[in-house]
């Protein structure tokens, strides 16, 4: 039997009258990877704030290797042995300093380092570090000429550096390609090896299947589920952590007739073949494939962010060129973008103001912003897409992060568009978010050409009317949403061509 790691009892918390965690009771064993899931507001990011020091419990004790365990800041639980890796990759990184200084900053604020920096022993064991975690980047590289890939492996790597006795990781795999998510694998069972006890959030059937040993539900503030025999329940731990079993929503698929955006000679990097796609209205098309295989940067051209863009485009008959986002807006092609932290959400603005970024004008008069429409579309998406709130003033900093999603997502289905760009609109959200999410996408397609850009195959199928795939920058697949193509699409995800202009769309 292993030896238990950190022992959680009893814990509660609230703020104000929400009551978020209710007597939570939790063993996490050493050597053993939990996966624990749960859908958003469920309590999880409390639980992992008690146990980093960014909360204080109001009631309950948690003990660690025996030893009481009552961190008052993130700093006194990694003194403890208790490193976290959050979801927000700016959480983990400083992307005005370098990698040396992001792998070794906790070393340089620690008391005893002294007065001088003695840099090349600074940067050896920061390669040290890098080379254990298989990062062939130059050290001296800012991290935020990096990609967010790299940025999160850096993250990771800055937390394996205090050799920690309970690492927590949040979606860790969100932003790493198939091969980074292996390494990553690796790196676990060794330090399970060495005796370290693993939290893993994630409700990533494929990391859960590659790398757990058991699986934690949690529902409404209390752990719901346990699941250790083997094989794992996954099916059972998505029932537990709902309430209800989720049922596989049947999609009939739609075959559009009228091209809306038609694109020629697209070249997604200096390697890769021009190729051809056209998309229809009231079709909904996941473009998927592993990290790195240009879905990005195919949003990129649409959306007018590559002004050195050689394609030809057209857009409902005309010529399409945008050299910026505010012209693709204003020709009626819209993109959510993936990563909420940097690019979507605004921190100091409410629910309501952020749902109506960057349709002000729509919601003004004489340069007045009309609170009355603003509240008004803000409670037609908090109904729609079911965000989790007490009112639409509520500052947005106040969700969950599968509720920030909704309201980044919502943002853009609230408007009228031609072309509607999601790069993964799916990203740090639980099973039934991502349903409510997807449910509202399709139920306002009918007048548009829709575009999600996913890298999670189940996410691509869920959704779509037809699947293209894309493998380093080079269209390898393109398929309609049907059981019969399944092997197919999951066979040119390694990059083998298949079936390419196969469908009958349009005809």
């Amino acid at each position: 039997m292993s030896k238990i790691a950190c022992q959680i009892s009893g814990i509660v918390k609230s703020f104000g009258p929400n009551k978020v965690l209710r007597e939570i009771n939790l063993d996490l064993p050493a050597g053993k990877i939990t996966a624990l899931m749960g859908a958003n507001g469920a309590g999880k990011s409390t639980l992992v704030k008690i146990l980093c020091g960014v909360h204080q419990a109001d009631a309950g004790s948690v003990f660690l290797f025996g030893k009481s365990f009552d961190p008052i800041s993130p700093a006194d639980a990694f003194k403890s042995g208790v490193v976290t890796v959050h979801q927000s990759i700016n959480n983990g990184v400083i992307p005005d300093l370098d990698i040396v200084s992001n792998l070794m900053i906790d070393r340089l604020a620690e008391q005893n380092s002294g007065f001088f920096i003695n840099s090349e022993k600074l940067k050896k064991e920061a390669n040290k570090i890098a080379s254990a975690m298989d990062i062939n980047i130059n050290t001296a590289t800012l991290v935020r000429d990096l990609g967010p890939a790299d940025k999160q492996m850096i993250a990771i790597a800055r937390a394996m550096s205090h050799s920690p006795k309970l690492l927590i990781l949040d979606e860790p795999t969100s932003s790493l390609s198939e091969n980074e998510a292996k390494r990553l694998f690796v790196l676990l069972e060794k330090l399970k090896k060495q005796g370290v006890a693993i939290l893993y959030i994630s409700h990533r059937m494929s990391d859960i299947n590659s790398i757990a040993d058991r699986i934690v539900a949690m529902r409404d503030g209390t752990i719901s589920g346990l699941f250790e025999d083997k094989p794992l329940d996954y099916e059972g731990a998505v029932t537990a952590m709902l309430g209800q079993k989720l049922s596989q929503a049947a999609i009939k698929t739609n075959k559009g007739k009228r091209v809306v955006l038609n694109l020629e000679g697209i070249k997604l990097s200096d390697s890769s073949t021009p190729f051809d796609l056209s998309f229809y209205e009231n079709e909904i098309v996941s473009i998927t494939g592993l990290i790195g295989s240009g879905k990005t940067n195919l949003a990129s051209e649409i959306f007018g962010l590559n002004n050195n863009s050689k394609a030809k485009m057209t857009l409902n008959a005309n010529s399409y060129s945008p050299n910026s986002p505010k012209e693709a807006i204003a020709a009626g092609v819209f993109m959510c973008p993936k990563d909420r932290a940097s690019n979507a959400i605004v921190s100091e603005f409410d629910i309501s103001n952020n749902l109506a970024l960057p349709f002000f004008k729509r919601h003004s008069k004489l340069s007045f912003l009309r609170n009355k429409t603003l509240r008004k579309n803000a409670k037609n998406s908090i109904d729609k897409l079911g965000i989790v709130c007490q009112s639409e003033m509520d500052s947005v900093t106040t969700l969950s992060g599968g509720n920030q999603q909704k309201v980044m997502v919502g943002r853009w289905l609230a408007e009228e568009s031609s072309v509607l760009l999601l790069d993964e609109p799916f990203q740090g959200v639980d099973i039934k978010a991502r349903r409510d999410i997807g449910l509202q996408i399709r139920s306002t397609s009918d007048q548009r050409a829709t575009l999600i850009f996913v890298a999670e195959l189940d996410e691509a199928l869920e959704i779509a009317d037809r699947v293209i795939v894309l493998h380093e920058g080079n269209l390898v697949g393109e398929f309609e949403n049907e059981s019969k193509n399944i092997p197919e699409i999951v066979s040119s995800f390694s990059g083998r061509s298949v079936n390419l202009n196969s469908s009958s769309y349009g005809t």
